[in-house]
């Protein structure tokens, strides 16, 4: 019991990193949704190893299901397509969430870091390859 109530609050923090910089960036899904979305997946991984349930069909379902709250990020302009990132970055909570739920810690961090470096570090890329 007590290492389910950790594993939650792994996913969420780890969750909530990537959120802070969602978040500062003023984008559409910031802390709380990425902090959600990580507990979420963390806890449907949980409750399929509790009730038996084949966690493959479980994790499936995650990323169905994430895939429609990333849809609703992405906002499509005439020459200009915004949110796709913060779409990503959504898809890589649950993913995160889903590694906790099965007791990896070390890969979801490692991917929660890398995501934030990606996010701060890709623009500045970005920008000397034009």
């Amino acid at each position: 019991m007590e290492i389910t109530i950790i594993q939650i609050i792994i996913a969420t923090l780890l969750g909530g990193i990537i959120g802070i910089e969602r978040e500062e960036m003023k984008k559409p899904a910031g802390l709380r949704t990425h902090m959600m979305v990580a507990m979420g997946a963390c806890l449907f991984t949980l409750g399929s190893t509790t009730f038996s349930i084949e966690p493959a069909r479980v994790a499936a379902g995650v990323v169905t299901g994430i895939g429609f709250i990333g849809a609703g990020c992405i906002i499509a302009h005439k020459d200009k397509v915004e949110g796709v990132s913060t779409a990503a970055s959504l898809w890589i909570s649950a993913a995160v969430g889903l590694l906790v739920g099965v007791g990896n810690y070390i890969l979801p961090t490692t991917a929660a870091i890398l995501t934030v470096l990606i996010l701060h570090v890709g623009p500045i890329i970005k920008k000397y390859l034009r």
